[in-house]
Order: structure tokens, then sequence, then C-alpha cells
């Protein structure tokens, strides 16, 4: 498994860049600062022209990559998707019993990130904090639908499809598996959010965490209902 990471290339949609930024050592300096200065500054108070003067290159140059800050929002988050897929599949690969599965599937996408160094110029830990705090500025958009259709999102729905069927192998008869998949992953996001910004309003803290919430709302709403 560790080789297999080693020659892992996270696929990202081609119409998101207008050059692959991980096939230059700039477009990697693109990405690397990209995601210090986004988690610094939020995605608002960041563009380009900070972005040069930070990597000391001259701005145009960054538009050679990415047309514009939006769609090198998408290609991170879409990044990062991809990524965690890829810890979903590949550790999950063994378990046989569907309700092991699904429960490592939720700890997976639910839990706090650790740095993965298979990918040294991708921070994981602040991507995911950039994910907690800015992933809905990446759909919550005017143009949604379009980019739907061009494919912007189809990592991320893919990963909502995959949990799905894990909760359809645990118990067939569930009735709302999508809604409850989409609910996990984007509601993970929400929870650690609130731990962090709204204490007052959810039960996880230090001690209770996100994960603990939704192996627990698994458990009650599948695995004891399941008949697996």
């Amino acid at each position: 498994m560790h080789t297999l990471l080693k020659n892992l290339k996270v696929e990202i949609n081609d119409k998101l860049y207008v050059k692959d930024p991980e096939s230059s050592d700039l477009g990697k300096r693109i990405l690397s600062c990209s995601i210090e200065m986004i988690y610094e500054l939020g995605f608002e108070q960041f563009t380009f022209k900070k972005l040069g003067l930070a990597i000391k290159s001259n701005e145009s140059s960054i538009y050679r990559y990415f047309e514009n800050k939006h769609k090198l929002l998408l290609y991170l988050t879409s990044w990062y998707w991809s990524w965690l897929e890829y810890q979903l599949v590949l550790q999950t690969l063994t378990l046989s019993v569907p309700k092991d599965k699904l429960n490592r599937a939720v700890e997976i996408l639910t839990q706090e990130v650790t740095q993965d160094s298979n990918f040294s110029h991708i921070d994981e830990v602040l991507l995911n904090k950039i994910i907690i705090s800015e992933y809905s500025k990446s759909y919550l958009t005017k143009e949604v639908d379009i980019e739907n259709k061009e494919g912007y999102f189809a990592v991320y729905k893919r990963l909502v499809l995959r949990l799905k069927d894990m909760i359809k192998e645990v118990d067939p008869a569930y009735a709302f598996p999508a809604s409850l998949s989409s609910m996990v992953i984007q509601g993970a996001l929400h929870q650690h959010f609130l731990k962090d910004h709204f204490t007052a309003i959810t039960d996880c803290n230090s001690t209770t965490t996100p994960t603990s919430y939704f192996l627990n709302l698994i458990d009650q709403l599948i695995i004891s209902n399941g008949k697996k």
C-alpha cells in the first residue's frame, strides 16, 4: 500500500486549470503557497497579486496556470476530495464485513486530517481547514449548475456515492442512503467548524469529536437496524 501511495497522482478535471500545476516547480509552489495564504488570509482577502509577491513571481505567471482564484479554489477542493477518496478506498479495501467497512469509512471522512508525506507540496492539514471554512464558497455561486455540468464537482459526488453504497450494503432497506451519505460528509465539515467557532450549538469538543457523533448516528440509524 505504501508503494502504491508513493506512485499516486491525484487526478483533477483539466478544465479547472490552464496549465497543470503539477507539471512544474512553479505550479507546485503556486499550490503550496496558495494553501498557506488562503488559510491565513481567508479566501475573500486572497488575491493572485498577493500570491505572486509571496512566491516572488509575476502575477501574470499565475494566470498561466489558473484563470482566476475561483478556479484555483475548485482545483484545491477537488484535490482534497480526490485525496480523501484514495484514503477511503485503500483503507477499506481489505474489510469484508459491511458494518466494519462503513464504520471505517465514516472515521476517514469525519476525523481530523494528518499530514501525508506522499505529497510534499500539499499541506493536507491546512487544506482540510480550508475545506472546513471555505468549501461552500466553491459551489454557492450563480454558476453552480453550469460548473456541475462541466464535472467540477464529480470527485465530491463520487465520494458521496461510495459512502451511499456502503450504507446500502449494511441496510438495503434504508430509504435515504444518498441523503445520509451527503449529510455525513458535509455535516462533518460543519461540526468541525462549530467546534472551533460556535461551541454553544454543538456537543463536539476536545474530547467528543465529530467522528464520535457520526459513528453514533450511523449506529442508531443503520447498523443497529441492519440485517448484516
